[in-house]
Order: structure tokens, then C-alpha cells, then sequence
């Protein structure tokens, strides 16, 4: 699943931006929340999510860079957040945040920031419905990938399969075209991707649609190579 971040989108245009980048294939949106206390930068509270207008069928992705994000848990919900993420660092209630967001309807999560160890997670993995690793340090769009986080990927995809879990890993910060195989092939199953897609400019070589359905053939390939390995 490929989920483009409205981060690097056109923040005077939000839901024309959605509407676009859901035209151009994309099923997830990834809406950063941002409070100017976790990450400097700020971005958008509640009452604008719920104005966004949500394409029929699209998943609204809501990743809380915010401390205390257990106060804003139900006002995302309400506003239409089908996925709310929660960072592990932010609070001190972290088993109880991810039972108010099922509690409200939406699927749980837990974000890492690249330096957090998965050990966190010990005590919450039945509360879990996707894990969100941060691939760079939160509050600003167009960073590198951190490449030691491949390893933390691999390990929690272990961890995971150890718990006949089979949840999603999602992985935020520096996917592009480069990137996105190794991020896959380290058990990454959702991409979120924000200036790779948003920063697009009217005749540039590639399209919205083109680019997303390249990530798309890319990971579609690397299946075919995983399977094919199985079978020699």
C-alpha cells in the first residue's frame, strides 16, 4: 500500500489535492498531525480533518505527532481517521491510547521514532493493528532514508511472525524509487511517501499516476522474485 502524506501537498488546497492523488490510484491518505511540542513544526488539528473530503473508499492514515496524543483520540475518530498512529514517545499511556482508538472505531498503531527499540512494543502487541516505523526523525517532509532502520524493519517482521502476528509494518520518511525495494524486502508492507509525490511539478517526466503505479510494479516485482526464490 502506497499512502501519500498531504504533508508536502498544497496545504490552501487539501481536498482538491486528495481528490487528485486518490484519482491518481492512491486507496491510502496519510494525514500528519503535528503540535509544534513533539516535532517544531505545526500543522492541522482535528476540525480540519473533518473537512477534508474523503474520497469514497480511501482510507484517511492519521499519524499524531503530538505529546498526550490520548486527549485528541477521539476527535480524529470522529473526524473520519480510519487509522490513527500514536508515538511511543509521546506518552506515558501508550496500552491505553491504542485501546481508545479501537475503542472509537479506528485501527491502533504505534509509531517508533528511528532511535526508539522495538523492546517498547513488548507490552502492547495485542493492542497492535499496524506498526509505523519512523525512516526519519519527524516534523519535516523531503528527509533521506535512515538506512539502519532496514535492520529494525527485519527485526520487527521476526518479531511479529515469532507472535503469529500478521499485521502491517508501515514505514515513513525518504520512500522513493530508490529506496521503496529495500524498504519492501525488509518486510515493509505500507509506504508512505509525501515530496516523491506531492512535489511533482506539470511537465516533469513522470505523472502522479505514473509514479504510484511505478511503486506499485516495483513492489509487484520483488513479490514475483520472493516467490520464485521459494520455488527453487
Amino acid at each position: 500500500v502506497i499512502a501519500p502524506s498531504i504533508l508536502s501537498a498544497d496545504f490552501g488546497n487539501v481536498s482538491r489535492e486528495i481528490e487528485r492523488i486518490h484519482q491518481a490510484g492512491a486507496t491510502w491518505i496519510h494525514l500528519d498531525v503535528m503540535d509544534g511540542n513533539f516535532v517544531p513544526n505545526i500543522t492541522f488539528g482535528a476540525i480540519a480533518v473533518e473537512s477534508f473530503i474523503k474520497p469514497e473508499g480511501c482510507v484517511f492514515d492519521v499519524h499524531l505527532m503530538v505529546v498526550n496524543p490520548e486527549k485528541h483520540i477521539a476527535a480524529f475518530a470522529k473526524a473520519g481517521a480510519d487509522v490513527v498512529s500514536i508515538h511511543a514517545e509521546a506518552t506515558e499511556h501508550l496500552q491505553y491510547g491504542l485501546k481508545m482508538i479501537r475503542d472509537h472505531g479506528a485501527k491502533a498503531c504505534v509509531a517508533l521514532n528511528p532511535a526508539t527499540p522495538l523492546e517498547t512494543l513488548d507490552w502492547v502487541y495485542p493492542d497492535l493493528d499496524m506498526v509505523l516505523l519512523m525512516s526519519v526523525n519527524p516534523g519535516w517532509g523531503g528527509q533521506s532514508f535512515i538506512p539502519p532502520v532496514l535492520d529494525k524493519i527485519s527485526s520487527l517482521r521476526q518479531r511479529l511472525q515469532d507472535r503469529g502476528m500478521d499485521i502491517p509494518i508501515q514505514v515513513d520518511g525518504g520512500i522513493n524509487l530508490k529506496t521503496i525495494a529495500s524498504a519492501y524486502r525488509a518486510g515493509t508492507t505500507h509506504f508512505v511517501a509525501g515530496s516523491a509525490v506531492f512535489t511533482l511539478k506539470p511537465g516533469e517526466s513522470m505523472s502522479e499516476e505514473e509514479l504510484l503505479e511505478t511503486y506499485r510494479n516495483n513492489i509487484s516485482d520483488l513479490k514475483k522474485e520472493a516467490t520464485k526464490d521459494l520455488l527453487v
